[in-house]
């Protein structure tokens, strides 16, 4: 399985969490160079989100599966969201979405647009003409969908003045078929966890029960540390 057939640099939006980073291994795996970015937004699970990425990051350095590919150095770009966000839980902390909660609850107003605009301007600064996305099709938000990033993509290379396809090569699997994808990576050192407890995922949270339910489906043992085990 190829993710892309285009040639060049690809930039790559990359939160720490399952998809995006064997989205990221995967494409240094075929031979890209790849240049990660991170969006720091001031949500509260960002400090150990950014760790896990870096810890994963540092992995694919001496992984002779991914090291095909030439990994350049994280990006970290600023887009702060607490004037937009205010009081909603993902700024405070409070009443995060539990392990009973549809995936809908953790959705977050233009969370795409946000996160992809910085490093899309960052890409059309430098010379690189693709922008991964690691959106899987189980995700269930408007800003997910391919008319949305079409005419996000347009409007980005009309603004800039420059060429930028937005890439989702995950496009067409979901989050178990992501786990066995990325079964010969360091998946542990993956983050994905909205109310993280000293450093673990909490086991409780909306976030985490997806991770618990898709190993569990994909038939691979997780070897995530969990502040409190899972149900």
């Amino acid at each position: 399985m190829t993710l892309i057939a285009t040639v060049g640099p690809v930039g790559c939006l990359a939160s720490g969490g399952l998809d995006s980073c064997v989205m990221l291994a995967r494409l240094l795996a075929e031979g890209r160079r790849v240049q990660p970015f991170y969006v720091r937004c001031g949500l509260g699970w960002e400090e150990d989100e950014l760790a896990g990425l870096r810890r994963f990051l540092a992995s694919l350095g001496s992984d002779t599966s991914a090291s095909a590919g030439a990994l350049a150095e994280l990006v970290v770009l600023e887009m702060p969201l607490a004037d937009l966000y205010g009081g909603h839980w993902s700024v405070t902390g409070r009443e995060v979405p539990d392990d009973t909660t549809p995936d809908e609850a953790v959705f977050l107003p233009g969370r795409n647009i946000l996160l992809a605009v910085k490093p899309a301007i960052w890409c059309q600064m430098h010379g690189i003409d693709h922008l991964a996305l690691g959106t899987l099709r189980s995700n269930p938000f408007p800003d997910a969908t391919g008319p949305f990033f079409a005419a996000f993509q347009e409007a980005l290379s009309r603004g800039g003045g420059v060429g930028l396809e937005i890439i989702r090569p995950l496009e067409h699997l979901d989050k178990t078929a992501v786990i066995r994808l990325g079964r010969d990576w360091p998946l542990d050192q993956t983050f994905s966890c909205v109310a993280p407890q000293l450093g673990l995922h909490c086991g409780r949270c909306n976030k985490c029960a997806e991770r618990v339910a898709a190993f569990r489906a994909a038939a691979i043992p997780d070897s995530t540390r969990y502040h409190s085990l899972p149900i």
